[in-house]
């Protein structure tokens, strides 16, 4: 049996109905049911079957058999690929679209639940015990333990969490991996038999909206916060399902109905009634080619009824104007501007029945109350609008129609005419013969507005909201389904038509003059209200509108056409569907099936109706309704050669022609100071339309033969001109005048010789000059500038320009000599590079020291004279630009992998980072500041200068430096890069990493060479290197698992010998000493940090170490004796007597071994005056930073420090690299290192 419902708001139809039995027609319990993608095939799990239908007409596809017992759950993939099925026999099957096997795998228990990942289509199987998750690509289940039986699952839209409903009462919200993100603790220890998260994406947070058999219905976001409170069902829900787009809620269970939600939890209605518990219900929506959703619900009973249903829903809506308001998703109220298309929306959270809108009114009629909004504007925003609550009628309320007024609601009831203040109090009741079928507010004072009302028997009443007794009109033949009055103003209208596909309103105000009635025979009528006469009619309408911007014009439509009709003049037509609503200007408001929409309607018919008879007032008021920008020019056109000059300026203002507003507003101008020589005016319009001859011969007539000569010499008329001077007899300045125009024509006409003598022979030497210059006549330029005196200052400026613009700078220089302008010399030296005569006119004249500076240094910069450049920018006062200047250089030099230019500009940066303190040295914050860039700046450029020596080795086929040195600097290199947070730009561990590698294994370093190798494997190195690596990684394990001892460092602090992988860097395991390395073979020298006390300056230090020593009492271990007979020499076992004779030695060994920080060797004046001069090592760092001292422990051994990069050497390798010109930190480094 096919069951029909239909509600206020919603139509409910069942297609098809379907009983399943089994093969003894016994009832088989439907427990799940599943849509595929395109909603053509409905899957159902029935008894020990998955059965699949065709939903357009309920006709068995096929009956799948995959199990052993009863089918619990369905789940269709989101890709529409394939389908599982699973059951109490512990299995779950995996379907193919095509309705065939494809794999089954089981659990340990019967399957309660599935659920397909929307994103990755990963499969989510559920048990009382555990559930799995399977994917197509890994062909395996992951399966997880949980606590309590599992009754329900659902992914989030995204698929990164999926939700797990317990027996128990709790939610575990799982990652996309399985792993528990959160848990949901309920209040409620009831089952959870069913949840869904909203699918919809405009929402800013998942929600998960959960059905328990506590009776209640709750909401949820992630990660455990409720939403709202519980909703109170009144029975167990056993389904709970929402639309595709998020926007309802389909709930079933123990009611044995099948009930629609909003998304809140707000009951909407219902669906259909069963004869059982409803276990299943699922919906899925298809649209047409309008658009217009259309919903369809499958449900599945205990009794193992099947019910497919159609929903559909009607359109609940108004119109004020170009404000639309209309019902959406049931509960919501959307107000539409159909113009701007600004929307606001009014949440009412329940079902809403009806919708009314006025001019500021706005009326909501839900189920048990009536809800008034007043229509405000936002403080801070005129322009924007919103409604704010007015007033509440808590009754419940059943009509056909609702109109809001100002101050009153109106309800009809068939016959019956209700007026309701707004606090629900009536005032005033009409019943009238017949039934209503139009009702309209045809304006008035608030409190006592008209309206008039169309009746089934023909007659046309007007009401008064004050009175009691209702005005026949007019009494029309047959019934009446639409009206509408002419109106010269806008004002106030509102209307409602129960004959269209749903409920309307309209509103404006009117004069009430003619009246348009569309009856039931389809036939549109017009009749004069006054007269009672019939005017026109036309057939084939369905609805009516009159323009509320002029009342000569109606628009109606019919049969797929609307049609215009304007005053006594044919109708013109063109193609449209749907029921004319409003027709406002331009604009028509057209309700088709369930949406408004605004059409734009050119009026250039009804405009050239007019324009033929030379009606030019109304043919510009039709205009103003709409048309395009070339009848506005015809309509312009046609008024200014009527001389209508008003129509034509409105005209053209809408066409923005601005050459003919010029001229209207001329002609108005000479009008109001009294000109009314209408020849004049006319000769003006004749000669911008181009009729020359005859403005000539109209400006000659009026007595302005000068008008006519300017008029021929904008034409380049010149013969035309002198003739019409020759008549009137012109003075030398018009003369004048005459010759600059043919001059302007000549260097138009590509004659610019002659154009620029007639200049100058008419005075006017600037335009000469500049036809001159740019021409590059500069023979003729300097006669011209000879023949100048000094007070024509801008004319000797414009020709030095033109020398200055064609490089003779000479004859500029002259020039501004000649004026005395000291300032563009200097510009002109500037530009010219002329720096010798610019810095002998600084001497002259300091003031433009920085003018001149600044340039120079750029220009240095710009040729690679950088040196200078740093100078010129001081000199200029501006230091920050010469920081920027060799920013830009470092970066240059680093991304074209110039690292040895790198590091030149990185010391010369820290270098005026120490100017900078020393400058600051009153600031202490700025100055510590500058302090700690140099810090960062010098040990950047140690990394590139390292680092270009290691980039050569890996990329360049030879090298300057031994194998032994490159691998120190590598590891050196190592230990710094570990140490430093941020891997400085364009320095790739891995080359370091490769090269440490490649050397290690040649130098016996094996150790090391395997750590690379291994470090090396955890990186993202070039494809070249890869063979290269995966090779070594391989071969290297064959070697041993140590270093050559010879390779390994010794600390000369404590005589440590350290491993060549430091994890400390670049410093002694035991004391924390750092390695001071020979900056070139970077070998550890024999040198030992120690600092001063605080009371001895670097100065005082100096001089106290330059004293001669104390003579000390052994110089060795080794003691000699002598007695009587016998002379004896004894090596002394302990360092007692050593550390007695040497301050220095016996503070060398004060510190903990293993310590976490650093600790020097701190000297006093005894101790310093005790070292010799020569075991003395100074780095003489610039103010504000401290030297540093070092003793050599190896005074054999000859130390050096370049004064330039205070780096320390081997004496060998620094003599070597001074011949070479390879030292550190130069400028020719860049090329050399």
């Amino acid at each position: 049996r096919i069951r029909r419902g239909f509600d206020f708001f919603m139509k409910v139809t069942a297609l098809w109905v379907e009983k399943v039995k089994d093969r003894d027609q016994k009832e088989q319990t439907i427990y799940d049911v599943s849509f595929n993608v395109d909603g053509t095939q409905l899957v159902v799990a029935a008894g020990n079957r998955v059965l699949v239908y065709d939903t357009t007409d309920g006709s068995l596809l096929q009956a799948l058999k995959g199990h052993k017992d009863s089918v619990y759950c369905l789940a269709y993939s989101k890709d529409g690929e394939r389908f599982a099925s699973g059951g109490a026999d512990k299995s779950v099957v995996i379907w193919k679209n095509t309705l065939e096997g494809l794999l089954k795998y089981t659990h340990g228990d019967a399957i309660q639940c599935l659920a397909y990942n929307p994103a990755s289509h990963a499969l989510a199987s559920c048990t009382a015990t555990d559930f799995g998750l399977w994917t197509a690509e890994q062909k395996s289940v992951a399966k997880h333990k949980v606590s309590s039986r599992i009754t329900c699952c659902s992914w989030t839209n995204d698929g990164q969490f999926l939700a797990l409903g317990m027996y128990n009462g709790t939610i575990s919200i799982r990652n996309k991996s399985g792993d528990e993100r959160s848990k949901i603790d309920r209040p409620s220890s009831s089952p959870v038999w069913s949840l869904s998260w909203n699918p919809s994406k405009e929402e800013s947070y998942d929600i998960l909206a959960v059905g328990d058999w506590g009776q209640k219905l709750s909401f949820y976001q992630l990660p455990n916060k409720q939403v709202g409170k519980d909703k109170a069902l009144g029975f167990d829900p056993c389904c709970v399902s929402f639309f595709p787009g998020g926007e309802y809620l389909l709930i079933g269970g123990s009611d044995k109905k099948v009930s629609l939600f909003s998304r809140e939890g707000v009951r909407l209605c219902g669906v259909g009634e069963m004869d059982s518990w409803v276990w299943a219900c699922r919906v899925h929506v298809q649209h047409n080619q309008s658009k217009v959703p259309r919903y369809f619900v499958a449900a599945a009973c205990q009794d193992g009824t099947l019910t497919y249903y159609e929903l559909s829903t009607n359109t609940v809506h108004g119109l004020y104007k170009d404000r639309y308001a209309f019902r959406d998703n049931l509960t919501d109220v959307v107000v539409q501007h159909l113009s701007t298309q600004d929307r606001v929306r009014i949440h009412c959270r329940e079902l809403v029945k009806k919708i009314a809108i006025s001019k500021d009114r706005l009326a909501v009629q839900l189920p048990d109350k009536i809800v008034i909004y007043e229509l405000c504007e936002l403080p801070d925003s005129p322009e924007s609008r919103h409604y704010k609550l007015k007033e509440k009628i808590l009754k419940r309320m059943e009509c056909n129609l609702l109109v809001v007024c100002s101050h009153h609601l109106i309800l009809c009831q068939e016959r019956r005419l209700q007026c309701l203040t707004f606090t629900g109090v009536k005032e005033r009741e009409w019943v009238v013969e017949s039934s209503i079928r139009y009702m309209k507010v045809t304006g008035g004072p608030p409190g006592r507005e008209g309206l008039l009302v169309g009746l089934k028997n023909g007659e046309i009443i007007t009401i008064f909201l004050d009175s009691s007794f209702p005005v026949l009109q007019l009494k029309h033949q047959t019934a009446v389904r639409c009206l509408d009055l002419s109106a010269r103003f806008v004002h106030h209208l509102s209307l409602i038509n129960l004959t269209f596909a749903g409920w309307f309103q309209l509103s404006c105000c009117f004069s009430r003059t003619r009246l348009a009635v569309v009856d039931e025979n389809n036939a549109c009528m017009v009749y004069d209200l006054n007269s009672k006469e019939l005017l026109f009619q036309e057939p084939n309408a369905n609805s009516v509108a009159w323009n509320t911007h002029n009342e000569n014009m109606l628009c109606f439509t019919g049969n797929g056409f609307l049609k215009i009709k304007a005053s006594n003049f044919p109708t013109h037509q063109r193609r449209m569907q749907g029921f004319v609503v409003g027709f406002s200007g331009s604009k028509i408001f057209c309700l088709q099936v369930h949406s408004m929409t605004s059409v734009d309607v050119p009026q250039s018919a009804p405009m050239y109706q007019y324009l033929e008879k030379k009606m030019f007032l109304d043919a510009y008021q039709i205009a103003c309704l709409g048309v395009t920008e070339g009848d506005w020019r015809s309509l312009a056109l046609e008024a200014l050669e009527g001389l209508d000059f008003d129509v034509a300026k409105k005209a053209f203002i809408r066409i923005r022609e601005l050459r003919y507003l010029e001229l209207i507003h001329n002609i108005e101008e000479r009008k109001r100071r009294g000109e009314n020589n209408a020849d004049v005016f006319l000769a003006d319009v004749y000669s911008y339309e181009g009729k020359h001859q005859e403005a000539a011969r109209l400006y000659k007539r009026a007595g302005r033969a000068t008008m006519a000569m300017d008029m021929f010499s904008d034409l380049r008329q010149f013969e035309h001109a002198k003739e019409f001077l020759g008549v009137v007899g012109g003075n030398e300045g018009n003369v004048q005048q005459l010759i600059k125009k043919q001059a302007e024509w000549c260097n138009t006409s590509n004659d610019p010789r002659a154009a620029s003598d007639m200049y100058i022979c008419a005075g006017d030497y600037m335009k000469g000059i500049e036809i001159i210059g740019q021409n590059g006549w500069m023979e003729k330029l300097m006669e011209v500038a000879r023949s100048l005196n000094k007070s024509q200052a801008d004319e000797l400026s414009l020709c030095a320009h033109y020398f200055k613009h064609h490089g003779h700078h000479s004859y500029a220089a002259d020039i501004y000599t000649r004026m005395n302008d000291v300032k563009s010399l200097v510009d002109l030296h500037v530009e010219a590079r002329h720096w010798e005569e610019a810095f002998s006119l600084v001497e002259e004249h300091p003031q433009f020291k920085v003018a001149i500076y600044m340039p120079y240094a750029t220009w240095l910069a710009e040729n690679d004279r950088f040196d200078e450049a740093q100078k010129a920018f001081h000199q200029a006062g501006r230091s920050d630009h010469a920081a920027r200047v060799l920013e830009q250089l470092l970066r240059n030099a680093v991304n074209e992998k110039r690292f040895g230019d790198a590091s030149y500009y990185y010391w010369v940066l820290a270098k005026q980072c120490l100017e900078n303190a020393k400058d600051n040295v009153l600031d202490s914050s700025l100055g510590q500041e500058m302090v700690d860039k140099f810090t960062e700046y010098h040990l950047k450029a140690d990394i590139y200068h390292v680092y270009s020596a290691i980039q050569k080795y890996i990329d360049e086929p030879f090298t300057s430096h031994l194998p032994e040195a490159l691998f120190h600097m590598a590891r050196y290199l190592f230990h710094l890069l570990n140490k430093t947070n941020n891997l400085p730009v364009g320095v790739s561990k891995a080359k370091v990493l490769i090269a440490m590698a490649k050397l290690g294994r040649n130098l016996g370093a094996y150790k090391v060479a395997r750590h690379a190798f291994e470090k090396l494997q955890g990186l993202r190195i070039p494809v070249s290197f890869q063979d290269t690596v995966d090779v070594g990684s391989v071969t290297i394990r064959s070697r041993p698992f140590h270093d050559r001892e010879e390779l390994l460092p010794m600390c000369y602090r404590c005589s440590t010998t350290n491993p060549l992988i430091n994890t400390q860097g670049n410093c002694c395991v035991n004391c924390q000493q750092p390695f001071v390395y020979s900056f070139f073979s970077f070998e550890v020298l024999p040198l030992v940090l120690f600092t001063l006390e605080d009371d001895i300056s670097d100065e005082e230090a100096v001089k106290l170490i330059h004293m001669d020593p104390p003579a000390r009492k052994n110089k060795g271990r080794w003691q000699e004796s002598q007695s009587e007979a016998v002379q004896t020499l004894q090596l002394s076992d302990g360092p007692g007597e050593e550390l007695e004779n040497d301050p220095f030695a016996a503070r060398l060994l004060d510190f903990e071994p293993g310590a976490a920080e650093f600790v020097p060797v701190i000297v006093d004046r005894s101790v310093l005056q005790s070292l010799r001069q020569s075991e003395v090592v100074i780095q003489k760092w610039p103010a504000p930073m401290r030297w540093t001292f070092f003793r050599n422990l190896m005074p054999d051994m000859t130390i050096a420090v370049d004064p330039q990069s205070f780096k320390i050497f081997a004496a060998e390798d620094y003599e070597l690299l001074v011949l070479q010109k390879k030292l550190p930190f130069t400028h020719s480094s860049r090329h050399l290192v």
